[in-house]
């Protein structure tokens, strides 16, 4: 049912204009987006940077309806690829296949996709292809592997989900042509022939991805908030004597920040992935519609950081 609402929520045009324009729904989404526009990101990446963090910079917005669209979509990451070079950010962009028009034609989406690349070599930067739900899987990492991925290795990485059955294959795929992955647990809702239903599974499954990643993986990024595997990653480094710059951790803008300061002056890096644009509305009510538990996980981080400043 509340995943109904939020989705039904995420298409309704006129609460958008009215939530966009109402200064308390404003205040919480800066909470988790850094803004509406490239400036208003980049002066949150200006700030994550004066903590000793990084950042990954995504433009809201998924799948595009045409030609048009997509071309667009994919001239706003060269633009950004351009100010963060121009500004010495300590920043990356994130993108969704989806976004360059996948759903359109995948030549044209290739097209876009070697545009951006080709930008992201010449200014010594990178780029990560966001994973979206299981149907588009298989299609992005073939893309991926093909063609994108010989002509560009030092400047594309890709996102694997532990949620999934397939994921250590995909670990595996990974680590034979030495692609770095950002390994996540997932967000979308999926169907329990390809994914665990229960939490223990997805966990348990992201441990293992994670450990052969940490062994045999290139710079891969542990994307968590969850404290217990932050801790197993850190004893595995340990045990393993793997060093704190053959991995990074990875969180999102707004969630945890009391636990992104402390992992920087405990000596490991940092990553956050930074949303902004005007399709803040949507991308909050999707993001809770793929898990409405993520309600209760964005307030409860939020009242964490508040408990932590305290106690400090």
């Amino acid at each position: 049912m509340l995943r109904s609402a939020f989705l039904y929520l995420a298409g309704q045009q006129q609460i958008f204009k009215f939530v966009r324009n109402n200064r308390l729904a404003k205040s919480f989404a800066n909470r988790f987006v850094a803004g509406e526009t490239l400036d208003s990101a980049l002066t949150a990446v200006a700030r994550l940077n004066a903590r000793g963090i990084t950042a990954s910079l995504d433009l809201l917005g998924e799948s595009v309806h045409n030609e048009a669209e997509a071309n667009a979509a994919g001239e706003a990451y060269i633009t950004m690829l351009d100010r963060i070079h121009e500004q010495k950010a300590d920043a990356n962009v994130s993108v969704k296949l989806t976004a360059m028009g996948l759903d359109i034609s995948e030549d044209l989406c290739v097209t876009i996709m070697h545009k951006i690349l080709a930008r992201a070599r010449d200014c010594s930067s990178f780029v990560r292809i966001d994973m979206e739900s299981s149907e588009y899987t298989e299609r992005t990492l073939d893309l991926f592997e093909r063609r994108l991925y010989p002509t560009y290795p030092q400047n594309v990485g890709i996102v694997l989900q532990s949620y999934l059955f397939r994921t250590f294959a995909d670990v595996e795929r990974a680590i034979l042509i030495k692609a770095r992955v950002r390994l996540c647990k997932g967000a979308y809702k999926e169907p329990e022939t390809v994914a665990f239903p229960d939490k223990k599974d997805v966990d348990s499954n992201y441990i293992r991805c994670m450990h052969e990643l940490m062994l045999h993986g290139n710079y891969p990024g542990i994307a968590t908030h969850d404290e217990a595997i932050i801790k197993e990653a850190k004893r595995f480094a340990r045990e393993n004597n793997i060093s704190s710059d053959r991995f990074e951790f990875q969180m999102l803008y707004g969630v945890r920040r009391d636990l992104q300061d402390m992992l920087v002056r405990e000596g490991y890096r940092m990553r956050v992935y930074v949303p902004f644009g005007t399709q803040w509305y949507p991308y909050l009510m999707r993001r809770l519609a793929e898990r409405p538990a993520n309600v209760a996980f964005l307030t409860g981080s939020m009242f964490k950081e508040m408990v932590g400043r305290r106690r400090r």
